[in-house]
């Protein structure tokens, strides 16, 4: 069964329940109060017939004096204790109750009663006659239209439930094609991504911001990271099967010539293994750059502590000197201590990279600044190196881009530093500004909020 239909049946027979036995207990309380309330007026109205027929007695004839009190719709009779009838008077309307079995009932009692399929209240209290023996003063009395109009209230309650049904089944089925038009959509949505490939978003309607809404929208932003994440993967594949054609070309080209030469041509098979070993040890770093690459901002697990900057950017410069062998030199004008929050190793890969192509394009030292400008903490890294176009400026974080001088394996490089530079400086915060002119050098300045 369809969500939809279950909603809609759950919703109409739960409401259903719910009539219904909203309507018994209206009937059954409304029916007890009243029949109740007859049951008590018949009592009291006894206790007075009974009192003025003993102050009559003697001075009225019984069968005159309880005409007097016969109800409209009803009899009224004395019986003795041996269970014989003194007086019995009817009403026209109920000739019929004189033959019902009569008993003497000691003390009072009142009571409903059925006859002939018909509703009566009946009440008995005792009477002293003129002779000193007790009788039983009996009255029956006709609740009939009572009984009717409690009928009629039934029949009332039947069909206004029944009724009442009708607009609940309309008002269900709405709920659930309100309840179900979200989900319905979501499905028909990824059926048609499943079909034809593309991704599709749900259309919202902002008009409320309830659970539905926040489930399309849940739905839309995880088709955006499916999305995203399918690019990514895609641009992996395509950017790795692309980059690492010539790498893999050069490593089979060199194999071949060991194989025929190496063993014969000492200075080949040198020649050869270090272009192996080269091109092996620029797919490697080109795997791990674009494996980082591929990696969504959410996954980068950023943990920011505070962070010295001159100390940070000292033991930053030592490092890359004792790796490189590149002199650096670290400035500042700053004079006091200048501490930032940020991820240090993150910080520190950013700074390398930057390094890493000031080095590859310079021959001269670097130099490293560092302070405050317009409120903002500022790295600049300076190279007095071939320099870079301005027209190739901004083209230089596209991934696998080079520069024409760059174009070499004496330089080396894959095109994907910049490119993940940028990545790992915008889930810092951190803003990258490249100020570069040909054959004077490049600074690349990153902005840092304090």
């Amino acid at each position: 069964m369809k969500l939809r239909n279950k909603i809609n049946l759950y919703t109409a027979v739960l409401f259903a329940i719910l009539f219904i036995i909203m309507n018994i207990t209206v009937y059954f309380t409304f029916s007890k109060l009243i029949l109740n309330n007859e049951l008590k007026a018949a009592t009291k109205e006894m206790e007075k017939t009974t009192t003025d027929i003993g102050k009559g007695l003697g001075t009225i004839p019984e069968a005159t004096l309880l005409r007097s009190y016969v109800p409209i719709n009803g009899m009224i009779q004395m019986v003795t204790d041996d269970n014989r009838k003194l007086f019995t008077v009817t009403s026209p309307t109920e000739k019929k109750l004189i033959n019902r079995n009569t008993k003497y009932l000691q003390g009072e009692q009142s009571q409903f009663i059925t006859y002939q399929n018909k509703s009566y209240t009946f009440v008995s209290m005792p009477l002293i006659l003129l002779d000193g023996s007790v009788a039983s003063l009996q009255v029956t009395n006709s609740i009939q239209p009572t009984v009717d109009i409690l009928s009629i209230l039934k029949l009332v309650l039947i069909v206004v439930t029944v009724v009442a049904i009708i607009p609940v089944i309309l008002s269900s089925r709405f709920l659930s094609q309100l309840i179900t038009s979200p989900v319905t959509s979501m499905i028909r949505t990824m059926t048609d991504i499943r079909e034809s490939g593309h991704f599709k978003r749900l259309p919202l309607e902002a008009k409320s911001k309830d659970e539905l809404f926040q489930m399309g929208e849940t739905f839309n932003h995880m088709i955006e990271l499916l999305e995203t994440n399918y690019k990514k993967q895609k641009l992996f594949v395509s950017n790795a099967s692309h980059e690492f054609k010539t790498p893999l070309t050069i490593i089979e080209s060199y194999a071949s010539l060991l194989k025929r030469r190496g063993l014969t041509e000492p200075d080949l098979f040198t020649e050869s293994v270090e272009a192996i070993h080269s091109e092996a040890i620029r797919m490697k770093e080109m795997t791990e750059q674009l494996l980082l690459l591929a990696k969504h901002h959410e996954q980068w697990n950023i943990h920011n502590t505070a962070v010295e900057l001159k100390n940070f950017l000292t033991q930053t410069a030592h490092s890359f000197q004792n790796a490189f062998g590149r002199e650096i030199h670290l400035h500042s004008d700053f004079g006091k201590t200048l501490e930032i929050a940020a991820d240090e190793k993150k910080l520190k890969q950013l700074l390398f990279i930057f390094l890493d192509n000031a080095r590859k394009y310079s021959d001269e030292a670097i130099t490293l600044e560092y302070g405050m400008e317009n409120g903002l903490v500022f790295i600049k890294i300076i190279d007095r190196g071939i320099g870079i176009h301005h027209n190739e400026l901004p083209k230089v974080f596209d991934r696998f881009y080079r520069v024409d001088q760059a174009r070499n394996r004496k330089i080396g490089g894959t095109g994907l530093g910049l490119s993940l530079a940028k990545d790992i400086a915008a889930v810092l915060n951190i803003r990258i500004v490249l100020d570069s002119t040909e054959s004077v050098g490049t600074t690349a300045i990153l902005y840092l909020k304090k």
